[in-house]
C-alpha cells in the first residue's frame, strides 16, 4: 500500500475495528486522512486513538455523514491533499440504543428507522459517489457489517435492517462502479470487545457463546479484521467485489447449536 491514499471514516477509539484496520494500513505504508463526527469530544477521542498508533500528525477532517454539504467539504479538502484516492474505509453506524433491546423491534418509530438507515447505510452511497471522482485509477471501498444483517439477532433490531441495507448497497455500488475499476466489499466481523459493545447487555455471554460454538471454537481478534480489510483494499484482491467476507471463526455457518434457547441473549451485541 505504499503511495496509496485513502480516507478512514469512523475511527473513534483504540478499541474498534477501524483502529485495527488503520494499524494494518499504516504498517503497509498507506497515506490516510481521517474523518470524524464534528465536536471537540469526538476529536479528542480520535486524537487519543491516533496517538496509540503514533499517527498524531495525520490530517483529521470533521464531517457529519448525514450532511451533503459537509461531505462535499471533506472531499474538496481531500482533493487538495490527495488528488488521487485509492481506498475508503466505512466504519460508520448508529441506531438509537433505546430500540436495541430484545423483543422490541416492532416498536421501532419511523424516525429511529430513518436515522439508522441514513447514517449506517446511505452514508456508504453518499461517500462512494464522491470518492469515485477521485479514484481516477480505480480503487477499493470496504464497509463493516455484522451477522445481524443476515439472521435475526435478538436485540440488534433496526441496526440489523440497516446493515442488511448496507450490504445490499455495497453490491449495487460494486455493480455501478465496476467498469471504473472501483471495488466495493463488506466485512462481517464477529464480536469484538469494543467500547460500544461493552455497553451491551449479556456481551460476555456472547463472547462465551462464540468461543464455545463457532467451528474454530474461539473468538476473533481485531487484528484479523484489520488484515482482511488490508487484503480487500490492496491490489491482492483486484478481482473481488460485491462480496461480504465473514471474519467470525465460522459462526455464520451454523444453523443452530446446543443450548440455543438459553444462549439467545448473548447475541445482542453492537459491533462498530
Amino acid at each position: 500500500m505504499n503511495n496509496k491514499n485513502g480516507i478512514v471514516f469512523g475511527l473513534a477509539n483504540e478499541r474498534s475495528y477501524a483502529w485495527y484496520i488503520t494499524q494494518s494500513l499504516r504498517d503497509a505504508g498507506a497515506n490516510i486522512i481521517f474523518s470524524y463526527l464534528p465536536g471537540d469530544k469526538n476529536l479528542r477521542r480520535l486524537m487519543s486513538a491516533l496517538k496509540e498508533l503514533e499517527m498524531e500528525d495525520a490530517t483529521c477532517i470533521p464531517c457529519d455523514v448525514t450532511s451533503d454539504e459537509q461531505l462535499d467539504d471533506l472531499f474538496n479538502k481531500t482533493a487538495m491533499i490527495m488528488p488521487q484516492l485509492d481506498f475508503i474505509v466505512h466504519s460508520v453506524a448508529y441506531a438509537n440504543k433505546e430500540y436495541l433491546q430484545i423483543g422490541n423491534f416492532h416498536t421501532t418509530p419511523r424516525q429511529v428507522w430513518a436515522e439508522a438507515m441514513d447514517i449506517s447505510a446511505y452514508s456508504l452511497v453518499a461517500i462512494a459517489q464522491r470518492a469515485a471522482d477521485l479514484m481516477t485509477e480505480g480503487g477499493s471501498i470496504v464497509a463493516m457489517s455484522y451477522l445481524g444483517a443476515e439472521k435475526v439477532v435478538p436485540g440488534y433490531n433496526v441496526m440489523g435492517v440497516a446493515k442488511a441495507a448496507l450490504e445490499t448497497a455495497s453490491r449495487y455500488l460494486a455493480g455501478s462502479l465496476g467498469y471504473r475499476n472501483i471495488r466495493v466489499n463488506c466485512i462481517s466481523g464477529g464480536p469484538l470487545r469494543t467500547l460500544s459493545a461493552m455497553g451491551v447487555a449479556n456481551f460476555d455471554r456472547m463472547l462465551d457463546c462464540q468461543e464455545k460454538y463457532s467451528p474454530m471454537q474461539r473468538n476473533i481478534t481485531g487484528d484479523e479484521v484489520g488484515k482482511t480489510a488490508l487484503f480487500l483494499l490492496s491490489p491482492w484482491a483486484s478481482a473481488i467485489t460485491g462480496e461480504v467476507i465473514h471474519v467470525d471463526a465460522g459462526f455464520h455457518t451454523l444453523a443452530s447449536f446446543p443450548g440455543l434457547k438459553e444462549q439467545i441473549p448473548c447475541h445482542s451485541a453492537i459491533p462498530v
